[in-house]
């Protein structure tokens, strides 16, 4: 590592920092999200590449998809206007709102089929449990 702003770092430091694995960080490379710098095999990760990486995984946490992450770099390393990329930021979020919505709106139905499943296996575990002591008093 050298002055502030060139401050770079290997694959492996970014893998500990973030605790993710090497290969991950290779995938997103491949993905054209991350741009080291190489000396001979070796990758050289700039402030940059650490931020990418940071806003990649916070995207995931987010449910953004690797797509929408790189369309989002694209525009930024196309436009620096911060309307347009506000703008594009708003939309996404709109659409992960409401896909997120439409999860959540499916999760509440299976459970309560999961609910009504459990409550006939509860009501006909006590009826068979009942039978069952009848048949042995009889």
């Amino acid at each position: 590592m050298t002055d502030k702003d060139q401050t770079t770092y290997s694959i492996s430091e970014l893998a500990k920092e973030f605790d993710i694995t090497t290969r991950s960080i290779r995938f997103y490379e491949d993905q054209g999200l991350l741009t080291p710098q190489r000396q001979g095999q070796t990758r050289i990760y700039s402030k940059r590449d650490r931020v990418r990486l940071k806003l990649i995984l916070r995207g995931k946490r987010l449910g953004f998809s690797l797509a929408e992450t790189g369309q989002l770099f694209e525009l930024y390393d196309a436009d620096k206007s911060s309307v347009t990329q506000l703008t594009t930021m708003l939309k996404l979020i709109e659409l992960k709102k409401t896909e997120l919505h439409q999860q959540l709106d499916d999760i509440k139905v299976v459970l309560m089929e999961l609910i009504t499943v459990e409550k006939r296996c509860r009501d006909t575990l006590t009826d068979a449990r009942t039978n069952d002591t009848k048949h042995v008093t009889e």
